[in-house]
C-alpha cells in the first residue's frame, strides 16, 4: 500500500492540535545543525596565536551566509589542566574572542561556562587558548550556546515569530522524543532557516545534522 505523506502529516497535525498544541508555520519543521565546540577569534588574538599579519584560512562555508569553518585548530585548557585539542576556529574574525563548548566540555575543563546567547559574554568563564605561535588567556568569553533558531525575514513571517522571541520545539524524529523549551528565535535578512544545538543536546535525543524539529505553541 502506498504511503501518503501528506495524509500522515495532516494526521500528526490534527493529533497535536487535539492535545492543545498549535503547530507553527508551514508544517512547523526546522532543520537542525549540530554545533561542535569551536572558537571565534578577535583580530588581535589571531596574531598572538598564529603570528603577526596572519589571516585565517577558510575551509568550508557554514549554513549561515558569511560564516565559515577555518583550517586552523587550537587547544583549550581550563583549571583542570586537561587540554581539549583540535578545536575548530570559525570565521570571520569578531570584535571579541568567544569559545563555545558543551556542558560535557565544561566538566572536562572545570570551567563554569554559562548558557548564553552568542555575543553575550559579560560575566562568562575564562579559558586559555594555545596556538602554534602563542598563548591567549581570556577572563571571559567561554560559554555554552543557548538553543536557538536562525530565520530569514520571510521565514519569520511564515512561522509567525519575531526576532528574539522564544518558542518551544518538539523533537520526534530521533531516538528519544522530547521537547525543548525557551528556544530563542533570531530573525535577520541574511539568516537561513536552521536550529542550532550542541553535541550534548543532539546526542541526548539521538539526532544529527539535517534532522527536522517542530516549533509548537502550547
Amino acid at each position: 500500500m502506498a504511503i501518503d505523506s501528506a495524509a500522515i502529516t495532516a494526521a500528526v497535525r490534527a493529533a497535536l492540535e487535539a492535545q492543545g498544541i498549535q503547530v507553527v508555520g508551514e508544517k512547523g519543521l526546522v532543520p537542525v545543525g549540530v554545533s561542535n565546540r569551536h572558537i571565534h577569534l578577535s583580530a588581535a588574538h589571531v596574531e598572538v596565536l598564529f603570528g603577526k599579519g596572519y589571516e585565517l584560512q577558510p575551509m568550508k562555508d557554514l549554513s549561515q551566509p558569511g560564516q565559515y569553518a577555518c583550517k586552523e585548530q587550537l587547544t583549550i585548557v581550563g583549571p583542570s589542566m586537561r587540554a581539549i585539542e583540535k578545536v575548530r576556529v570559525l570565521g570571520p574574525v569578531r570584535k571579541d574572542t568567544q569559545v563555545e563548548i558543551s556542558r560535557t566540555d565544561a566538566y572536562t575543563l572545570k570551567v563554569k561556562a554559562p548558557v548564553r546567547e552568542s555575543g553575550k559574554i559579560e560575566g562568562s568563564a575564562g579559558v586559555t587558548i594555545i596556538g602554534p605561535k602563542g598563548v591567549v588567556t581570556i577572563d571571559k568569553g567561554c560559554i555554552i550556546a543557548n538553543r536557538h533558531i536562525h530565520m530569514s525575514l520571510e521565514d519569520g513571517e511564515k512561522f509567525g515569530v519575531k526576532d528574539n522571541e522564544y518558542v518551544n520545539v518538539e523533537v520526534d524524529g530521533g531516538e528519544r522524543r522530547t521537547k525543548w523549551y525557551d528556544v530563542q528565535v533570531r530573525v535577520h535578512k541574511d539568516f537561513r532557516l536552521e536550529m542550532h544545538v550542541d553535541t550534548d543536546d543532539a546526542n541526548a535525543v539521538g539526532i544529527g545534522n539535517g534532522c527536522k524539529v517542530r516549533i509548537v505553541r502550547d
